[in-house]
């Protein structure tokens, strides 16, 4: 009998989560196995992930790969996926449960590192602003810390304000546009994602205002404003390569090999001078190789 793996995201609107849903298939299917995609249809909706995962969870799936859509909420229906004996995979997202392994990257780390590319670019002074994702991402959380963490070290630079843009496109223009109306003068944006940085580009040009504009995730979509100049730098953050390893973690599991706790992949700079390298679309690119990566 063929196995299966059911694919838990957030949303399908997220560039990243949809590279996320293609790795995982691909990697699954290179192993001869099904990989079925749940995600709910209203973006983000916990009741609606929760009601997926139960349904799932009677189906009896072979292994779940999941990301929550709120890490607090979701607790109770992953305690039914360990009671059930069913092995999950996290990734993007830590949150409590019985997991075989986490895929991710050290988002503190990234929001420090991103922060620090925008304030080097100012010279070390100047003011700025963030647009972060909901509270219920721990990605978004933690991407703040490392954003203050690295305001906090420059003393030439003033935080303004933060402002919520809910990993969309349109929110990062909606709080974008809610910042310009506040403070004549912006130096520096620093989102927690690339469709909040996209969303923050269109509202300044909207408004006819100037700023440096960073991200995080490194999509297609950023690579190419950092190649037409109007997004300065973003943070790789590959789904793709998260949800190939996150099934090979599961297969492997499943057959009896190891697999480490934690899977924390190394996040890199994506500027004007490396940015090609990131307009490869996804469906072009390699699989990763597991001992490269994570080792035997």
């Amino acid at each position: 009998m063929t196995r299966r793996i059911a694919v838990f995201t957030k949303n399908d609107e997220n560039p990243n989560y949809r590279a996320f849903l293609h790795g995982a298939e691909r990697a699954a299917a290179a192993a001869g196995v099904l990989a079925s995609r749940y995600v709910p249809a209203m973006p983000d909706d916990p009741a609606q992930q929760a009601a997926l995962l139960r349904a799932v969870i009677a189906e009896r799936p072979d292994a779940i790969l999941f990301a929550p859509a709120d890490d607090r909420l979701l607790e109770q229906p992953v305690a039914e996926a360990n009671e059930a004996g069913l092995p999950l995979i996290g990734f993007v997202n830590r949150m409590r449960g019985d997991f075989v392994s986490f895929v991710g990257a050290d988002d503190v780390a990234m929001g420090r590192r991103i922060a620090g590319v925008a304030i080097e670019a100012l010279g070390g002074s100047g003011t700025a602003v963030l647009i972060e994702g909901p509270e219920t991402a721990p990605t978004s959380r933690d991407r703040g810390v490392g954003f203050r963490a690295a305001i906090a070290a420059a003393p030439g630079m003033r935080l303004l304000a933060a402002a919520p843009g809910r990993y969309l496109r349109s929110g990062g223009r909606e709080a974008m546009a809610g910042l310009l109306a506040l403070h004549a003068r912006i130096d520096a944006v620093i989102c927690s994602n690339d469709l909040m940085a996209l969303g923050a580009l269109d509202a300044l040009d909207a408004a006819g205002r100037q700023a440096l504009v960073v991200g995080n995730n490194g999509t297609i979509d950023a690579a190419q404003e950092i190649g037409r100049g109007r997004l300065l730098a973003t943070m790789d953050y590959c789904g793709f390569r998260m949800g190939a390893l996150a099934a090979m973690a599961a297969l492997r599991h499943l057959s009896g090999l190891p697999v480490p706790r934690e899977i924390i992949l190394p996040a890199e700079v994506v500027h004007r001078g490396n940015h090609a390298g990131w307009l490869v679309p996804v469906e072009q690119r390699p699989l990763p190789e597991w001992d490269a990566l994570v080792g035997a």
